[in-house]
């Protein structure tokens, strides 16, 4: 069966969940249909005539991008104006368009992750909390001869997640006893005969929204008629997701040539970096995209630096006098690596699928700035 819009927005959905995104934030499915077939996805940061004219001459099914495409209410759809031409192209060739804006900025893997590991930041943390979300431990008990396939199952629906690691999983071998009464009708044994079987306890970590799916997935690949498991509620750890990231550097640089690697890095055309060009940092915090709302949070949170994009005259002036050192990469340039991680997430769960489908990169989609040097 050919993939769908809808397919592709759920597994999205799945990993950027909806809920992250901040109030009155724009995500999801903008424009077209979720059962629409889908051969060929175009990513992108956003929707630039360029990047419209690209999905179209790349006959692309689906455009998935960062930024919005629509992001205020339209209040007309006029083709000789920018907006309305963008969208009656896409519209004219059949594209849907799916966003995740600030819901990928919070996700683990989304943009800020990515930001972080380019500057090769350590011991990375959330920066500015937003929600945290209960995790539950699931013990099920499995027979020997199933352990793989329920471990796999339970993994591969969401459970057994710590950190950047899957399958965190705990196994402990045992025996279990079990007399099949009249009606039964046991995997192994007979009815009325007390049975011995070599089993294991098979422990893992599930965070409450893929709990259900997780215990869904179990009950399928488990070969016993009545299944033994036990769900416990952990008080910690939770899983918090929030805006931002903060880490320390491998080891202390001066801010000027730690600017000047943020540049390399991030492959920008130009930095603008506030502070003494001899201090040394250490601890940093990025936010990809425009991040001075959070300046504050870096600075109680110890940060020596915030590398971010968009910085106003004044807001630079307020983090100086705090004792926060600036760089501003750009707005571009702090979020564009996160395109190449959603195409890659895209393609693996295709892959898991069974199901074909081509990711493409946008080449086209690039920094409205030029710089002079």
């Amino acid at each position: 069966m050919a993939l769908t819009v809808g397919d592709l927005t759920a597994w999205m959905d799945e990993w950027a969940k909806p809920s992250l995104a901040l109030e009155g934030d724009p995500v999801g499915l903008q424009i077209g249909r979720p059962d629409k077939p889908v051969s060929r996805v175009l990513a992108a940061l956003e929707v630039t005539p360029e990047v419209a004219e690209e999905a179209v001459e790349e006959k692309a099914d689906l455009i998935v991008c960062h930024h919005a495409v629509l992001y205020r209410p339209a209040k007309r759809l006029r083709e000789d104006e920018p907006e309305g031409r963008i969208l009656a192209a896409l519209i004219r060739a059949g594209i849907a368009v799916y966003n995740a804006h600030t819901n990928l900025d919070t996700v683990p893997g989304g943009v800020n992750d990515v930001l972080a590991e380019r500057l090769g930041l350590q011991d990375v943390e959330v920066l500015a909390p937003t929600s945290e979300e209960r995790m539950f431990k699931l013990a099920v008990f499995v027979p020997a001869s199933h352990h793989r396939r329920v471990l796999d199952a339970v993994c591969e629906a969401g459970g057994g997640w710590i950190g950047n690691y899957s399958h965190c999983t705990f196994n402990i071998p045992g025996k279990g006893t079990f007399l099949p009464r009249e009606g039964a009708q046991p995997f192994v044994g007979r009815v009325g005969a007390l049975e011995e079987v070599e089993e294991i306890r098979l422990e893992t970590v599930v965070p409450e929204d893929r709990l259900e799916a997780v215990i869904a997935a179990m009950l399928a690949a488990h070969p016993y008629e009545e299944v033994a498991y036990d769900v416990y509620p952990l008080k910690r750890p939770v899983r918090v997701q929030g805006i931002g990231r903060i880490g320390v550097l491998p080891e202390p640089v001066a801010l000027e040539p730690f600017a000047r690697r943020v540049r390399e890095v991030l492959k920008a055309p130009g930095v603008r970096f506030c502070g003494d060009p001899e201090r040394k940092v250490a601890r940093v915090a990025v936010l990809g995209g425009s991040g001075m709302g959070w300046a504050r949070d870096a600075r109680i949170r110890g940060a020596d630096v915030l590398v971010t994009g968009d910085v106003k005259h004044h807001d630079a002036l307020d983090a100086l006098a705090s004792g926060l050192a600036l760089v501003d990469a750009g707005h571009y340039a702090t979020e564009k690596w996160v395109v190449p991680a959603v195409a890659r997430y895209l393609s693996r769960r295709a892959a898991e699928s069974g199901n074909p489908l081509e990711v493409l990169v946008s080449r086209r989609a690039g920094d409205p700035f030029r710089f002079i040097s």
